[in-house]
């Protein structure tokens, strides 16, 4: 698959980097803090995430700020800043309604934004996902041990204490997945964003919201995930009728060639099948109607825009919202979102 990569700015004026792949109705990752948009189609840890996960969903995500191709010169890490992140980017995107898929540290600001904005949730997915701190809160004498090899061992060429948070995140990986799993931690941010990120992860706490997620939720969690232990239950309990689907793996990160992978796939593409039946061109705005009812007479792009008096490339973009939108992508889009307006 390709990818269409796009920056954004937020509130505050940092850049953030996301993209789109895929076909189907659109699915919004909140990013886990290890990321990079470019690097992870060529992961041996990532790669089955995108290429799957496209062949069922719009597949919207993005590099979290200090991460990835977003921009690395930042200082706040707060929930609050990343909500506003992804409003931001939700913005930028021109989506109305879509699913949320929260995985790993992205669940808390996926739960928020699904708390704060029902209406735009058509329904929402955690992935060995928590809702409070972690570890920090729990033991903080092994917290501080991890900050120190972070701060230690991030940036050296050798991975030696980052094979720590490796061992933790893939425990039943193959050598060379490991090995990307090193890399990717010294290439995905610098030491500071790392120490910085890692302690403002650990002072977020929205299990008060759980009561209030009012989206049909589905719960995954690894049954062995020693990153965050028992809470796919704690989730599933605490978020009014979430179904929860435990997963036969020890893995923080589920692999490509593991019994759990299938499985978890199965369970999000029948979870989202209501979304793929199809989004109405009632739902797109008036100028998307507009634009969409002159291609169906047969104008091209510059007939449309000379008609509405726009540039060509205005109509570009108000076609590849229309697409996102319908969940439609490759060579055929055009003609289906034709084809939806004419029916």
């Amino acid at each position: 698959m390709t990818q269409e990569v796009r920056f954004c700015r937020a509130d505050d004026g940092v850049r953030i980097a996301w993209a789109r792949h895929g076909s189907g109705p659109p699915l919004l990752v909140v990013s886990c803090w290890l990321s990079h948009l470019q690097h992870d189609w060529q992961s041996p840890v990532w790669r089955h995430f995108l290429d799957d996960l496209g062949d069922i969903a719009t597949v919207l995500r993005y590099d979290e700020r200090g991460f990835g191709l977003s921009e690395w010169e930042v200082s706040d890490f707060s929930l609050a800043r990343r909500v506003a992140d992804l409003e931001a980017l939700v913005a930028a995107t021109g989506l109305d309604r879509f699913a949320v898929l929260g995985m790993s540290g992205g669940a808390p600001v996926a739960l928020a934004y699904a708390h704060a904005h029902p209406e735009r949730v058509t329904r929402l997915v955690l992935y060995g996902g928590m809702a409070g701190g972690g570890l920090a809160q729990e033991d903080s004498a092994a917290e501080e041990a991890f900050l120190a090899m972070i701060k230690a061992g991030w940036a050296r060429p050798d991975p030696l204490f980052r094979r720590v948070f490796t061992n933790a995140f893939i425990p039943d990986a193959s050598e060379e997945q490991m090995e990307w799993m090193d890399e990717l931690q010294r290439t995905s941010t610098n030491t500071d964003n790392a120490v910085c990120s890692r302690i403002a992860r650990h002072e977020v706490d929205v299990r008060d919201l759980l009561p209030g997620i009012t989206v049909p939720t589905l719960v995954t969690h690894a049954e062995g995930d020693r990153v965050a232990p028992d809470w796919g239950t704690r989730l599933a309990t605490a978020i009014p009728d979430a179904r929860l689907v435990m997963l036969e793996s020890r893995n923080h990160v589920l692999l490509a060639d593991e019994p759990a992978w299938p499985v978890f796939l199965h369970e999000v593409e029948a979870f989202l099948a209501e979304d793929r039946a199809g989004v109405p061109v009632s739902n797109l705005s008036a100028r998307e109607r507009e634009i969409l009812a002159l291609a169906a007479e047969g104008l091209d792009n510059s007939a449309i825009a000379e008609r509405l008096t726009l540039s060509v490339r205005t109509v570009e973009r108000h076609f590849q919202n229309i697409y996102l939108k319908l969940g439609l992508s490759g060579r055929t889009a055009r003609a289906a979102a034709v084809a939806r307006a004419l029916t």
